[in-house]
């Protein structure tokens, strides 16, 4: 059996057993990272190019683009790779920096979503405080801190996990580096309970700021069920349901991966799962904020405006 300092490579999850689903799967692949990098794309450069985007909402809007950007690049394109070049392959190297990348990336996207709650809530709850408590320094250093606490908590749990030795061998059943997978290669149960406690300190903190996003969403609805307008109710309400739909999504199909019960576990399972919490979210997002946000549409329509424009002039 090799331990860790043997072990120069990783052998990833095969999709496919055959050629003609392999390329399948990468035809598959390349129309959702095409169909996340443009949906996107374009939300990052709607809110970046027009003046009436520029706004806390829209500017961690951007943010949570830029990550779903980061996160879906970490995993799909070496997957993508793998089935058309027919391999399983990745280095050490890249696996380490893989897992770090998609912890880093995951944990900051949650920590800007929970910022995004606090947005709605002063937003609705506090209108007249809304220009000093959100204001251009405070969005930026909400924002750096959500990308900070990613970091930390990526330095981390990638130190912690790739410092176990790996003895079972070298096969992860997953398409990407999934921590969860990785740490069923170390060498005894100790190393693995070790880790294992690390997950669930994670999931503690996923808790913590669940918490505090239900109890602004509480003082939100509690709010708009006060104000007398039943059209002032739902423009307020209409605000917060494009970041409840994303929230759920990203949070139902995370938890799920992870606190599923050990009897529903196969790899077929594992593998639908996983591709639920890091292939979806940030491939439906924008298409939730652009179907519900008015204002994100018309500067996506204006966007497409300006080369009909100058080939008229």
């Amino acid at each position: 059996m090799p331990n860790s300092s043997s072990i120069s490579q990783f052998l990833l999850l095969a999709l496919a057993d055959t050629r003609q689903l392999q390329l399948l799967h990468f035809w598959l692949l390349l129309g959702i990272y095409l169909a996340a990098l443009l949906g996107n794309g374009l939300i990052s450069t709607a809110v970046a190019c027009h003046h009436r985007l520029h706004t806390p909402m829209y500017f961690f809007l951007l943010n949570l683009a830029l990550l779903d950007l980061g996160c879906i690049s970490t995993t799909l394109p070496k997957a993508m790779a793998n089935a058309l070049w027919d391999t399983r392959h990745i280095s050490y190297a890249g696996c380490v920096a893989q897992t770090f990348l998609f912890v880093f990336l995951m944990s900051a996207e949650y920590c800007i979503l929970t910022i995004m709650s606090y947005d709605r809530y002063v937003a609705i709850c506090k209108p007249l405080h809304y220009e000093t408590l959100m204001d251009s320094r405070a969005c930026a250093t909400m924002a750096a801190a959500a990308w900070g606490t990613g970091l930390l908590h990526a330095l981390l749990h990638t130190a912690s996990t790739f410092s176990i030795p790996f003895c079972q061998h070298n096969a992860i059943d997953q398409f990407f580096c999934e921590v969860a997978q990785i740490l069923k290669l170390s060498c005894s149960e100790s190393d693995y309970l070790r880790e294992t406690v690390n997950v669930y300190f994670s999931l503690c903190l996923i808790f913590g700021c669940f918490v505090f996003i239900v109890v602004s969403y509480v003082q939100i609805f509690r709010a708009v069920l006060r104000m007398p307008s039943e059209q002032e109710r739902h423009k307020a309400f209409s605000t917060c349901l494009p970041h409840l739909a994303v929230l759920s999504l990203f949070l139902s199909t995370l938890l799920f991966a992870y606190l599923k019960p050990h009897s529903l576990s196969s790899p077929s399972l594992d593998l639908v799962v996983s591709f639920l919490y890091s292939v979806v979210p940030p491939t439906v997002n924008p298409f939730i904020y652009a179907v519900r946000n008015h204002k994100l549409r018309d500067a996506l329509g204006k966007l497409w405006e300006i080369p009909s424009y100058s080939r008229k002039y």
